[in-house]
């Protein structure tokens, strides 16, 4: 798929991995659309961009707003990218510390805007994308976002890596699917990125984090994993996988 030229959607671009590949995209030619919460500062970002880039406040999880945001990002022509970024943590424990069972709760939030998110991302964006003429062979390219907790969650993260092995599960599920369609669907799996969420982290515990890269020691960046979405949209036989991008770590139990 070429870039340029082309109508991109990406959500949970105002911030980290989401604005790295925004920023990358709209570099490379795309009219590119950030979808994310009102809360966020997309549209400051988005005039800081130019005229390239657009902000649509959108909760992943409404079909509505969702379906606003595919919209507006084919308003610049055919939706043919979609970089799926949102996502959420929330640490929970199966048994906690007084014996009470973990919370249920923050367990369906996780799954929902994780996982329940990232389908209504690939029904609503691979619906778009289906009534565009192709390309060059293709109709559209949805890129993912699990993490490396899918293979080695860590304790607490129990509902985190339950959604983000669920994304990975149907990534070939879902390529598979959109065959017919000439759509493509990949995931990127990221390990310990350099995103906001480590930003409240004191320098010595970040400095540890990283240590445990193998190569290269420290975190990843959004740019890379920006550049990693970028290659998966351009190179037109990688589909129906989720490739690592951790430096070569496993995580420890803890």
């Amino acid at each position: 798929m070429h870039i340029e030229g082309t109508s991109a959607l990406v959500t949970g671009g105002a911030s980290g991995l989401g604005l790295g590949t925004v920023k990358r995209l709209a570099a490379a030619g795309a009219h590119v659309v950030i979808a994310d919460l009102p809360s966020s500062p997309g549209k400051g970002i988005a005039d800081e961009l130019g005229e390239r880039v657009r902000f649509v406040p959108t909760d992943v999880t409404d079909e509505d707003q969702f379906r606003d945001a595919v919209t507006a990002a084919g308003e610049k022509g055919p939706l043919r990218v979609l970089v799926h970024c949102a996502g959420i943590n929330h640490t929970l424990r199966v048994v906690d510390r007084d014996g009470r069972p973990g919370e249920l709760a923050g367990f369906e939030k996780v799954v929902k805007v994780n996982l329940v998110g990232s389908y209504n991302a690939l029904r609503l964006g691979g619906a778009a994308m289906a009534r565009t003429e192709p390309v060059d062979g293709e109709r559209g390219v949805i890129v993912l976002t699990a993490s490396v907790a899918a293979y080695e969650g860590q304790i607490g993260q129990i509902a985190y890596s339950a959604s983000k092995g669920a994304v990975v599960g149907m990534t070939i599920v879902a390529a598979r699917d959109l065959a017919g369609r000439n759509i493509r669907v990949n995931t990127i799996a990221p390990g310990l990125m350099k995103t906001p969420l480590f930003d409240a982290l004191r320098e010595d515990v970040q400095a540890s984090l990283a240590a445990t890269v193998p190569n290269p020691r420290r975190f990843g960046t959004p740019d890379e994993y920006g550049r990693t979405a970028q290659f998966l949209i351009e190179n037109a036989y990688v589909n129906g996988e989720t490739l690592r991008l951790d430096g070569a770590i496993r995580m420890a139990p803890r």
